[in-house]
């Protein structure tokens, strides 16, 4: 990682932790601004979901897939990567997409925020963070780290981010729609992912990021005598 790279990383993770702080101090001392603005959103979700039952369906059904879906890629994601010997990148893949939901569970388990009374669908546990969101960061942002060095058009690569952003979105959305989550547990679910996220970079430090790349067929000296090259990725 440039010196550019890490100044920005720990700038956001300066804000995340100021953020997660945030939403909790204010839902536990009932802030009135974040309260008015919680269930301004939910109110006006309720209504639309209470009369419009493909509304919830629609919703649901993004949640299913950027929970329950998204582990399932996760988890075939990581074994592909181990059986080729990645075993960075698959531990990686493992803790911050089926694994994550531990943590998850740890930090609702310190909060224990009730949900939303208005709830649209069952849902079960407490509220705060968000676990879809924490999870859907965590996991998309996993995924982006392993297959953006992949993609050598410029333009695959906004859009792979494109699409990785756009989807954590509508998991956001989703919660609230469905008023499973307050706003709130949503920013705290982002916000803890990308902490999440950050430590598990740090403790597998999965190449390209940390120097380990590939040798050059053109400059290594075993290219110039021939000789085949060792994958530096292959741990």
């Amino acid at each position: 990682m440039t010196r550019r790279e890490i100044i920005l990383t720990v700038s956001f993770a300066v804000a995340a932790c100021a953020g997660y702080a945030t939403m909790w101090v204010g839902y536990s001392q009932e802030w009135v601004w974040l309260h008015n603005l919680d269930w301004s959103l939910l109110d006006s979700a309720h209504d639309i979901g209470s009369k419009h039952p493909v509304w919830v369906r629609f919703w649901d059904v993004v949640s299913v897939v950027m929970g329950p879906g998204l582990r399932l890629l996760g988890l075939a994601a990581a074994v592909i990567a181990l059986a080729k010997r990645r075993v960075r990148i698959g531990l990686l893949l493992l803790a911050c997409l089926p694994l994550s939901g531990l943590i998850g569970l740890v930090a609702k388990g310190l909060a224990d925020r009730p949900r939303p009374a208005s709830a649209l669908i069952a849902e079960h546990g407490s509220s705060f963070p968000s676990g879809h969101a924490f999870e859907a960061t965590a996991g998309v942002l996993a995924l982006l780290t392993v297959l953006l060095p992949m993609i050598s058009s410029e333009a695959m690569r906004v859009a792979a981010v494109a699409v990785g952003a756009f989807s954590l979105l509508m998991t956001g959305v989703a919660r609230v729609a469905l008023n499973v989550h307050h706003p709130s547990d949503v920013v705290a679910g982002y916000a803890l992912g990308y902490l999440y996220f950050l430590a598990c970079l740090w403790v597998f430090r999965p190449p390209p990021l940390f120097g380990d790349r590939p040798a050059r067929a053109d400059s290594s000296p075993g290219s110039a005598a021939g000789q085949p090259v060792p994958d530096a990725n292959a741990h």
